[in-house]
């Protein structure tokens, strides 16, 4: 069996059957248009090869992990210039992952840890961004301009060990926008409220210590679920998973803590399912859940934390806020987390 080192670049087109299901031909066509006229000659010029091509995306290896992730960052700036001169509804956006590690090769074609790894990273990436592995991060950061931001030590399916996850910080790359109109109201809520329940959930975390870390000695594990939406409004359910992922990104960026990603955490978002099998599944310790109400301009958040093995409530917690000043939240747990 044939083995070999190699970056592994992974991309994947977001939201692709709703584009396809919308109009068929001229997604194809942009697409197609999309490879032939940048991915393609970036990845060639960056000494690259595509060993895999999928409906919505691609797999490519390199040689040079600098290599790697300059070409992510200019398949994200050159998609995000394409996407400048198109209509909303006919933009093509793409998330990347970029990992290091050892393939298996058969062929052409190339298999094994390194290219899951760089597929569980492309994943979790949000739309027009890079994730990089720690690996990555720890070999390029020196060596290029980009920034990596850190975001945590997350599980990945198949993945015995967590993993290290890395954003690219790039001066000037665009961030697209995922979010309709509609839901834009509702992020000063989402950061003000998120913030509010992380401050509270770290002092959770002082629980461990009574009820003991994990046989192994790892650090402990949490998936945060998605709120669910408690009030008749369906736009509120922008804002509850955006509470959620605001929760999954804050608790990530503690070393002291694997945090499950979202992918796998909101599989189980409206489906009635016991913790303790959520746990078994993610193989985590714990479960972060809750619920979101709104009535008029009140909101109420209800957060709590549960033993994944027992089933057991280590910590709930209540906030109210009036919409009126909704950063006043924010500015209050701020004061709490300073003077703890």
């Amino acid at each position: 069996m044939d083995r070999k080192l190699a970056a592994i670049l992974a991309a994947d087109v977001v939201g692709y059957s709703k584009m396809m299901e919308s109009d068929e031909q001229g997604t194809f066509e942009r697409l197609r248009s999309g490879r032939k006229e940048l991915f393609e000659p970036e990845i060639a010029r960056h000494h690259g090869r595509i060993f895999k091509l999928m409906g919505d995306g691609l797999l490519a290896e390199f040689a040079s992990v600098v290599d790697a992730v300059e070409c992510a960052v200019a398949l994200q700036c050159g998609l995000a210039e394409r996407n400048s001169s198109v209509a909303e509804d006919d933009r093509i956006n793409v998330r990347i992952g970029v990992n290091l590690g050892e393939l298996i090769i058969e062929g052409e074609d190339f298999y094994g840890e390194g290219v899951n790894i760089a597929a569980r990273l492309e994943h979790m990436a949000e739309p027009g961004s890079v994730y990089v592995s720690g690996k990555v991060a720890h070999e390029v950061e020196k060596k290029l301009s980009f920034g990596f931001e850190p975001l945590g030590k997350h599980r990945m399916k198949n993945i015995d060990e967590p993993v290290s996850v890395f954003r690219v910080k790039v001066q000037g790359t665009p961030k697209i926008r995922s979010r309709s109109r509609r839901r834009s109201s509702f992020v000063p809520w989402a950061v003000a409220a998120s913030v509010a329940v992380l401050a509270a959930a770290g002092g959770a975390w002082l629980y461990f210590d009574r009820l003991g870390t994990p046989a192994s000695g790892s650090a402990p594990s949490i998936a945060v679920l998605a709120f669910d939406n408690m009030s008749g409004d369906p736009s509120l359910g922008y804002f509850s998973d955006g509470v959620s992922e605001d929760i999954i990104a804050g608790l990530a960026r503690s070393t002291d803590l694997s945090v499950i990603a979202r992918n796998s955490s909101f599989t189980y978002k409206g489906k009635p399912t016991d913790v303790r099998q959520i746990g078994t599944d993610l193989n985590v310790n714990y479960v972060l859940e809750g619920s979101v109400r709104k009535d008029a301009d009140q909101v109420r958040i209800v957060a709590q934390l549960i033993n994944a093995k027992t089933g057991a409530h280590v910590w709930a917690e209540r906030f109210d806020q009036s919409g009126s000043n909704p950063m006043a939240l924010q500015d209050a747990v701020t004061e709490r987390i300073v003077g703890a």
